[in-house]
């Protein structure tokens, strides 16, 4: 693996791990403190994949999904309140979201690389933003999934609850991964400055 990937590596280690720590904190009725650091590892990939190529933003991916399992079998052992930091659904879900929707983001990228410059990043972060947030949700909290851990309690997730307060009753996963999106959109757009300025920089071009 070339030296050059290391700094890139680095940083998406950092961001997993930091998410799975900040994954624990909760932040007004909706949202987790994971919710505002996880989604800087697609502007992780994206810097990869404009200076590097698809090839080292892979390999960051690979670095990034196995710090996550090695984060999640930790968090397994971690008792909390209600029984294991990590259950069976969370791991699972996660593991397979970060995984589908970076290498997503990845493919995206490369294919949309030669057009403006914005226009990679912004469609590639997204799109596999919005993969992430569908697979995790529906594979850790769903009720249709219970069957993947039935000794895991997750009805207080299904309670029937307004969308976000407001919007029509569903089950309040629906209100937390509305919420997760969301921010991850925002986060998409504010994230195309720092992409322009790191990838100047990297190339040695002006801003």
């Amino acid at each position: 693996m070339q030296r050059t990937y290391f700094p890139g590596i680095l940083a998406m280690a950092a961001i997993v791990v930091a998410s799975n720590i900040l994954v624990q904190f909760l932040f007004g009725q909706w949202l987790t403190w994971g919710a505002f650091t996880y989604p800087l590892a697609f502007l992780v990939t994206d810097v990869m994949n404009r200076v590097y190529g698809i090839k080292a933003a892979r390999k960051v991916v690979l670095a990034g999904f196995i710090v996550g399992v090695f984060c999640s079998l930790i968090g397994t052992q971690i008792m909390g309140e209600f029984g294991p930091l990590v259950t069976l659904r969370i791991a699972i879900g996660s593991g397979l979201a970060f995984l589908t929707a970076q290498l997503l983001d990845v493919q995206i990228f490369d294919k949309l690389r030669e057009g403006t410059w914005w226009k990679a990043p912004l469609s590639s972060t997204i799109l596999g933003s919005s993969v992430d947030t569908a697979i995790f949700f529906t594979i850790a909290f769903s009720a249709s999934l219970v069957w993947l851990e039935p000794g895991n309690d997750v009805g207080w997730v299904n309670e029937m609850r307004p969308i976000l307060g407001i919007g029509p009753v569903a089950p309040l996963w629906v209100s937390l991964a509305i919420a997760d999106w969301l921010v991850k959109l925002s986060l998409a757009l504010l994230a195309l400055l720092p992409f322009r300025l790191i990838v100047n920089k990297l190339l040695h071009r002006p801003a």
